[in-house]
């Protein structure tokens, strides 16, 4: 049974951390102290649970708290060896942990442990920011709240912050938190309800006053010539320029992107002060380790040309590098951790909106959250007073810290398709839809291009299950369209900022003998395979091209396409068609690093859409057996004697496309368990 106070400790994190006002996702952490039996002794002990390190207050749960001895927790402070190492502090919180200790203790575990007050919140919300950051915030905190509030200059995260505050507590018994000078808030209570209460306190009464008291421009004057691009002619520039702008984010790895045209962006984007503070950069940790120090600003009107913009990117990026070698060789000493990357988080293009990039979807648009949270706090600082961040050198010391290094290093290995983004045509179900849940179980983010939008939409929501968007869309798209093609490859830059990976599979089959075939089948059939598959390969190839990453584009064709069968002209024409577009592309996109592959299925009768919808039935009568035995008919005719099913030529897809055939590219992958005379010769 849940201890009271841890139960009271998770219900008043997830409240706190469900509103971004208080709190940006994974920023900020909670704690109470308790006691529990302990299980060698029979004794009472007293304990800490605290939000463990990289956890998310919303969503926070048990496992998701370290347990530590507050005894041994308090003891530390007898053996602390100073500022200089106090990061050697955080390897000793492991001998406080109580039982198996829970989650990893963070690097705020001491201002938790040593503030005597049984509940403790640290939160990163946007109003408390503003006042720390302020250029005199110590005044205005305590203008605002006075002697209810003490400041706390700041000073980097860790040991010492916590005695710090400590200090404050027993010296102020009058106060109920404190501002973190650069950094956030920092709330306690005897209760949770009264911690909770001092923490919304906090952050209602500065945004009371920052409503009150701020100026009506606090960004300056607007900008007519970096106004908002109306919102249809807006996005469809930024379709436009993502491909460029997700290669200026991965020169040195590749990256998932993310995008916003929020209008707080575009405030911030269309008035006089936007170079000038973006040059500042970002002030709260938890901030800059997401955004970078600061992002990379197009300095074109709105009214610039997608063509003006590609042309300037270059310039501007070789400048950003430049100036972010300059900001690690300025900071650096012998002891930092090698230079993680030169090309910016993110970039700000006026009149049209933010892209942020980052590993993966979600980091990519948390990413883009903090620079939100980060436009928020300018404006509240600027609006009473001048924003002034942290030094360079502490957000240095910071982004390249030992123990942040340390817990990159602790990452797990990234799966074989971690930031590739595909685009499946005909995926609602079948081999589409199996293609796209192996792509994504591999760690790709997937588009679910087909004809029927709901049923696309219901199949991303079942890939994606509880990580929603960050994994998988669905977008309507009729293949034989150029207008919907584009549409679905626009979409899909603008979902996940690129495109990698294409799998050509939407089609149809239309079983009939020659002089059953009429005009319509034929044109049917090829415009669907033939003509669709042309198009969204065309308008695949030329993100990919544009973004410098490579690709792969992958063909689902068929045993047909070599083998010819009775009763199947149609098909079986368009299916070589496909097959011949394999290797005239792969012959093409070969310079661009864009592998071009095909996978040959036969037989896959369960799932299929195209079984499902009358072919089925229709080979069923040639074949002369019944329709519910069709798919035991093809095994019997392979040399394995097996079944083909969807999920076997998601395996061909998802191997097609990974680094384990890096080299390979025109080449056509038989799924059929053994069909001799559709062998490839």
């Amino acid at each position: 049974m849940t201890n009271t106070a841890v139960a009271e400790l998770l219900a008043r994190s997830n409240r706190l951390g469900a509103d971004p006002r208080n709190t940006n996702y994974a920023g900020g952490n909670t704690s109470a102290k308790g006691t529990e039996t302990d299980p060698v002794t029979g004794e009472e002990v007293e304990l800490l649970w605290v939000k463990g390190s990289g956890g998310d207050l919303g969503t926070l749960t048990e496992p998701g708290l370290a347990v530590l001895r507050l005894d041994r927790m308090r003891s530390l402070a007898g053996v602390y060896p100073g500022i200089d190492r106090e990061d050697e502090m955080v390897a000793a919180f492991d001998y406080c942990l109580h039982g198996k200790g829970g989650a990893a203790p963070s690097i705020d575990t001491a201002m938790h442990g040593l503030v005597d007050a049984s509940h403790v919140d640290h939160l990163h919300p946007d109003s408390g920011i503003a006042i720390a950051t302020a250029k005199d915030g110590e005044q205005l905190t305590k203008e605002i709240f006075g002697e209810k509030v003490v400041w706390v200059p700041w000073r980097r995260p860790g040991f010492q912050l916590g005695l710090d505050i400590a200090a404050v507590k027993e010296a102020n018994p009058q106060a109920a938190g404190t501002i973190l000078g650069g950094h956030g808030i920092t709330a306690w209570g005897g209760t949770s309800d009264e911690a909770e209460a001092n923490s919304l306190w906090i952050i209602e009464t500065a945004q009371a006053y920052l409503d009150e008291h701020g100026s009506a421009e606090p960004f300056g004057p607007e900008v007519p010539a970096y106004a908002a691009l109306p919102q249809a002619e807006r996005r469809a520039k930024a379709a436009a320029l993502a491909p460029y702008l997700r290669a200026v984010a991965s020169q040195d790895r590749a990256m998932v992107g993310h995008f916003t045209d929020a209008d707080v962006v575009l405030d911030f984007l269309g008035h006089e002060k936007l170079t000038q503070l973006a040059a500042l950069g970002t002030s709260c940790p938890d901030h800059f380790l997401r955004t970078k120090v600061k992002p990379l600003v197009v300095d074109l009107a709105s009214d610039a040309s997608v063509d003006e913009i590609i042309a300037r990117l270059p310039e501007l990026h070789a400048a950003y590098r430049d100036d972010y070698q300059g900001y690690y060789d300025r900071n650096a000493t012998p002891d930092s951790p090698a230079l993680r990357g030169a090309d910016p988080a993110i970039v700000l293009v006026p009149g049209v909106g933010m892209f942020s990039f980052g590993k993966d979807k979600q980091t990519a648009r948390v990413a883009g959250e903090f620079y939100v949270n980060a436009i928020n706090v300018m404006r509240g600082a600027e609006s009473v007073s001048t924003y002034a961040p942290i030094d360079e050198s502490e957000k240095f010391r910071i982004e390249y810290w030992a123990l942040e290094e340390a817990k990159l290093q602790r990452m797990p290995k990234p799966r074989s398709h971690a930031g590739r983004i595909a685009l499946v045509t005909g995926a609602a179900s079948g081999i589409g839809k199996a293609i796209a849940a192996r792509l994504a179980a591999e760690g790709a983010c997937v588009v679910i291009a087909d004809l029927d939008l709901a049923r696309a939409q219901e199949a991303a929501a079942e890939i994606s299950g509880a990580r929603g968007a960050d994994v998988a869309v669905g977008v309507q798209a009729d293949v034989t369209d150029a207008t919907q093609v584009q549409a679905a490859v626009d979409a899909t830059l603008l979902a996940f900022g690129g495109i990698d990976l294409l799998v050509n599979n939407a089609g149809l089959s239309i079983s009939k003998p020659l002089l059953d075939t009429t005009e319509a089948d034929w044109d049917l059939q090829h415009d669907v395979m033939a003509k669709g598959s042309f198009l969204v390969a065309q308008a695949a190839a030329r993100a990919m091209i544009a973004q410098r990453l490579g690709g792969d584009i992958l063909y689902i064709s068929s045993k047909n396409s070599v083998f010819a069968g009775p009763n199947n002209i149609a098909y079986s024409a368009v299916k070589a068609d496909q097959a011949h577009q394999v290797r005239l592309l792969a012959a093409e996109l070969g310079e661009h690093g864009v592998r071009v592959n095909g996978i040959n299925p036969d037989g896959v009768v369960r799932g299929s859409g195209i079984f499902a919808g009358g072919w089925g039935a229709k080979r069923a009568a040639v074949y002369g057996v019944p329709e519910e035995e069709l798919g035991a008919y093809y095994a019997k005719r392979t040399l394995l004697g097996r079944e083909v099913l969807p999920e076997h030529v998601a395996n061909a897809a998802a191997v097609l496309t990974s680094d384990e055939l890096s080299h390979t590219t025109g080449l056509h992958v038989p799924v059929d368990a053994g069909v001799a005379a559709a062998f490839l010769r």
